[in-house]
């Protein structure tokens, strides 16, 4: 390694609140020397987004910095002017947000948006702007990329789009590009494709990158130092043996545990045993669907007739079971749930309930089947209405279903709020006063309320920090093991179905590519699609040394 590019000496930052300032990050130092990888892991909350925003003063609204130094290159970035912090922003320093759908102007086309970079900078006339922002999107890993340059960012898909803000990040040449959480919302193969063209980015031009993020297993893989972040404080920092290796702090030893990437399921050691199982005997399923397919009309501008989402899929699931459904974005796998809970008419196939056959049944036939079988989605924030309690919440599928009056949906709403060990003070608030972990056990307490015998969990857990990931993985565990649940687990994520899954379906493009246990499917996979799932998630290479 060479001189340090970056040094963050004493860094503070606050924010405004109408309770007075708080402080979200404090007494914050570190280097980064060039061509260096620095991963600053943590919860959210943790300060790490703060952190990285601070150095080019990007704080949101009520946030300013209050003590410390950022030198880049030997000059303090946060005594320079603005003049001065424009001409560092994007040439320079480039940043690649958490959010494509916030970051992109959606009334822009994706090549005007980066080649704007260079002439902002002065780099660049139009034509040749408009010809490096090409080529910059050709770096990034998009194939087509005149054809990409071309459209608008609504016409992408998210591992598109996120390339395209690394295009907007690199095409200007600049010494640091700051990540944060690029590829937290992505598929694992789409995730390990972004992280290797940052990689060989990094090695091709000499670029340092500081890298946030909350999976433990990505910075495993990609850093050459990690610092560990809560409560806005760097409380570890080394080299990923030394930080994951032999963990110091008792935060990032919880961490570690709590995180499925870094479990030892996927080293060469024998893997545990799957979760314990009250299934019911052979021959009496909870649920059968067979042949299920689900077409959609394609767009006219696609060349119009129908593209088949889902072709062909059988789904059978025992009482006590869990059967997960995994693949990328697209593959159908959430589609086929929706079809299981007939939210979506299928186009063929047929799904039974025990004894009962409810492909063809209507709205009115189908209420009886609803109270056995309920949804939990994978925004917490999204599925739970804003306007009432956390208690009116739970009792609301009670009432929709006419069961009890309101004292005694009240008790239950009492009872589901101590089962997934929620405090009983929450029962009076608002979804908004919770935190996301909180969201999502009122949300799993809302699909308990009708003593449903089947669950349907789609995402749970993806967009939750690993330590709430792994509560929330225990409680499901727990409910099951009591209550007698089954569960039909729908992820991306392999680490996280090896925790709680007894059975896995691995689909693409609508189909069923691989199925058995989640011993077999997962500790010896037969598809190859199946092995590049296994073999992208983050933190698996190092474990497995």
């Amino acid at each position: 390694m060479t001189a340090a590019l970056l040094q963050v000496d004493g860094l503070r930052v606050e924010y405004t609140t109408r309770r007075g300032p708080v402080v979200a990050v404090r007494d914050v130092s570190f280097t980064l020397a060039r061509g260096e990888t620095l991963a600053i892991v943590g919860e959210s909350g943790s300060g790490k987004s703060t952190t990285v925003h601070a150095l080019l003063r990007l704080l949101s609204r009520g946030g300013r910095v209050t003590a410390g130094r950022v030198l880049l290159d030997g000059t303090d970035l946060l005594a320079a002017d603005d003049r001065a912090l424009r001409a560092v922003r994007g040439r320079a320093v480039g940043l690649v947000p958490q959010d494509p759908v916030v970051s992109l102007n959606p009334v822009v086309r994706v090549g005007t948006q980066i080649a704007e970079v260079l002439r902002i900078h002065g780099l660049a006339d139009r034509d040749e702007a408009r010809r490096q922002a090409i080529v910059a999107l050709g770096r990034a890993g998009i194939a087509d990329p005149e054809l990409r340059a071309a459209q608008y960012p609504h016409e992408l898909s998210g591992g598109l789009r996120q390339r395209v803000l690394i295009a907007l990040a690199i095409v200007a040449g600049p010494a640091l590009i700051l990540a944060d959480e690029p590829t937290s919302a992505l598929d694992v193969t789409v995730q390990r494709q972004i992280l290797d063209h940052l990689d060989t980015l990094k090695r091709e031009a000499g670029t340092s990158l500081v890298l946030v993020t909350h999976d433990l297993g990505v910075a495993a893989d990609r850093a050459d130092r990690i610092l560990v972040m809560t409560d806005g404080e760097i409380v570890e920092s080394g080299t990923p043996d030394e930080v994951l290796g032999d963990p110091r702090h008792p935060y990032t030893k919880r961490l570690i545990a709590a995180a499925p990437s870094l479990d030892a399921v996927w080293s060469d050691a024998a893997a545990p045993a799957a979760p314990p199982t009250t299934a019911a005997a052979p021959g009496a399923p909870l649920v059968v669907a067979r042949g299920l397919v689900k077409e959609f009309p394609r767009p006219r501008a696609q060349g119009g007739g129908r593209f088949r989402a889902v072709d062909g899929v059988d789904v059978v699931i025992a009482a006590g079971e869990t059967l997960a459904l995994v693949g990328e974005s697209g593959s159908g796998k959430t589609t086929t749930a929706r079809l299981v809970l007939r939210l979506d008419e299928p186009t063929a196939g047929t799904i039974a309930y025990g004894d009962a056959d409810v492909t063809r049944l209507g709205s009115a036939a189908l209420r009886g089947i609803r109270r056995r079988v309920q949804l939990v989605q994978q925004n917490p924030y999204a599925a739970l209405n804003p306007r009432l309690t956390v208690a009116q919440n739970i009792a609301d599928p009670l009432a929709a279903f006419r069961i009890g009056d309101r004292a005694s949906r009240r008790r239950r709403a009492v009872e589901l709020v101590d089962r997934v060990a929620l405090p009983a003070s929450a029962l009076d608030r608002k979804p908004a006063e919770l935190s996301g972990g909180q969201r999502q056990r009122v949300a799993i307490a809302r699909a308990l309320a009708v003593h449903p015998e089947l669950v349907v969990l789609d995402e749970p857990v993806s967009a939750l920090d690993v330590s709430i990931q792994d509560q929330i993985l225990t409680l499901l565990a727990d409910l099951q093991s009591d209550l007698g649940l089954a569960y039909l687990f729908i992820s991306h994520d392999l680490a996280v179905v090896r925790r709680i899954a007894h059975r896995v379906a691995v689909m693409r493009g609508g189909r069923v590519v691989e199925s058995g246990t989640a011993a077999d499917v997962l500790g010896d996979p037969r598809h190859e699609y199946t092995r590049a799932l296994i073999n992208a998630i983050p933190g698996r290479v190092r474990t497995s040394h």
